[in-house]
């Protein structure tokens, strides 16, 4: 089983701006607007799919260890990762859409593997509700 969670913003930058802060300079920038994340690029080059990346998420308290892998790298339409924390494993993708020479709709869609019903997907959307005005609130401040 899994919960699927989407969550959109409008961001007031251009679709290329957003995308290259999320997506192509992701292991340079996550962990700027997430603090209780540190991000190491395992394989060379530029990011696209197959690109892996250590992760350490430390948001419980406790440093957890795990992977990202991108599986879908299409520029300014959609970013995709599998991202695996210990046992926890979810897909996330990121999809931009211009609405305007600097405006952009920012959709993220999440599936949390292995997860019932008897997990609150209330608290799951509030959490990644807070997470994209977090990355908005990055996204607009960074020249």
């Amino acid at each position: 089983m899994s919960i699927y969670v989407e969550v959109s913003a409008i961001i007031d930058r251009s679709v290329e701006d957003v995308f290259r802060i999320h997506a192509t300079e992701h292991v340079r920038n996550h962990p700027r607007w997430d603090p209780y994340m540190q991000l190491e690029q395992l394989t060379d080059g530029r990011i696209g799919v197959g690109t892996m990346i250590k992760r350490i998420n430390s948001h419980s308290g406790v440093p957890v260890e795990g992977t990202m892998e991108v599986i879908e790298f299409e520029p300014n339409k959609s970013f995709g990762m599998i991202i695996k924390d210990g046992n926890v494993e979810l897909r996330g993708f990121a999809l931009y859409e211009a609405k305007g020479p600097n405006q952009t709709l920012y959709t993220l869609k999440t599936e949390f593997l292995g997860l019932d019903e008897s997990v609150d997907k209330n608290a799951l959307t509030s959490q990644m509700e807070a997470a994209i005005q977090n990355h908005k609130r990055f996204f607009e401040s960074e020249p």
